[in-house]
């Protein structure tokens, strides 16, 4: 996988990009945990997800926020790496201009980020939003979600717990013919150790599912259409890169506290 160095909006940003493996391919963009608490593009979740979208033949692009690894800056408590994600997935649309679809996903930290940058960014057909910490940041500024998606999250988990992400996806509004669908994983807590394997199977899935989608003539009609889903799958790889990932750290409540 190419390591790449891109301008970021506080100094350079460090990422690993994977070409998509057909003409006008979709793309992706990975978000990772949080950094104040070891997130970073090597976790194990990140990792995992951009696994599912480039074993389907998706140009993926994760990186490290600002603050992280290689990456200048210093942690912006949100705001500023939201500013990074949309830098980055600038630069990875510069890198794939005729992309026929967009997704974002992210875990925890990331989740978040993605789901604010959904917000602000129409080209973004679908996202992956796993264990979202909707008892630390308000998630009702999904009003309405334009776009539909899945979140994904473990029943044991201590930091973001259960209840109040479902309570967060049932207060969700969305646009028409946008769904918003839930997948909890019986065992697994915030990192899902020993369940990872579960978090790739089902955003596997899903995503495999809305590449057949049939798209409703309204969207094609407002443009947000991308044709030739189901042909994505036949590009897809054979297996799923493999690569180093780092071990989870454990995340405290005070790690997700603004800070000056």
């Amino acid at each position: 996988m190419p390591e790449v160095i891109f301008a970021g909006p506080a100094g350079r940003m460090e990422g690993r990009y994977t070409p998509g493996k057909s003409e006008n391919a979709p793309i992706a963009l990975m978000l990772h945990a949080h950094p104040r608490a070891g997130g970073s593009m090597l976790d194990r979740v990140t990792v995992g997800l951009s696994q599912v979208f480039a074993s389907r033949g998706f140009g993926v692009l994760r990186f490290n926020f600002r603050g992280v690894g290689r990456s200048q800056g210093v942690f912006d408590n949100g705001q500023g790496e939201l500013s990074d994600a949309a830098t980055a997935l600038d630069y990875l649309q510069s890198l794939n201009a005729d992309a026929r679809a967009c997704w974002v996903a992210g875990h925890s930290f990331g989740a978040w980020i993605g789901l604010q940058l959904l917000m602000r960014r129409p080209e973004i057909d679908g996202f992956i939003s796993v264990s979202p910490p909707a008892n630390h940041y308000d998630l009702s500024f999904l009003a309405p979600c334009p776009s539909s998606g899945i979140i994904i999250y473990g029943t044991e988990d201590k930091v973001a717990p259960p209840h109040h992400v479902e309570r967060a996806i049932q207060k969700i509004r969305t646009q028409k013919h946008i769904i918003v669908e839930r997948q909890a994983i019986e065992g697994a807590n915030h990192f899902f150790e020993n369940h990872l394997d579960k978090v790739i199977e089902h955003s596997g899935s899903y995503l495999d599912r809305r590449l057949n989608e049939v798209t409703p003539p309204q969207l094609v009609s407002r443009g947000r259409a991308k044709p030739g889903a189901a042909a994505l799958r036949a590009a897809a790889l054979a297996s799923a890169e493999t690569e180093e990932i780092e071990d989870p750290v454990e995340i405290a409540e005070e790690d997700f506290d603004d800070e000056d």
